[in-house]
């Protein structure tokens, strides 16, 4: 199958509502039924602004985070216009990827 891999990249600190950002743009994609979407942290990022985040020992709220979703091009769409009409400003970065499952069973 062809579609886009779409990673949006914020802070653990970020919220959008009550929410961390990251775990917002999962539960998202959830109520829109997209079929996956994965929140990994990472320990260092460089930010838009050229601010260095970074986690440490005692404080993990400004540790770099981005969400992968891996979608058809229907599902790039509406999601991608689903965010916007929520108002949220997020980066994102949104490639042609090429998808599928191998295997059988679970």
């Amino acid at each position: 199958m062809n579609g886009y891999q779409i990673t949006f990249f914020t802070q653990q600190d970020r919220l959008i509502g009550k929410l961390p950002a990251g775990q917002w743009l999962i539960e998202e994609a959830r109520r829109l039924g997209l079929r996956g979407a994965t929140l990994s942290g990472a320990v260092e990022g460089l930010g838009h602004d050229g601010v260095i985040h970074a986690i440490n020992l005692f404080d993990l709220s400004d540790q770099p985070v981005q969400v992968t979703v891996v979608v058809t091009e229907a599902e790039a769409e509406m999601f991608l216009e689903h965010l916007t009409q929520q108002q949220v400003k997020l980066f994102y970065v949104k490639v042609a990827a090429e998808f599928g499952t191998l295997g059988g069973g679970a």
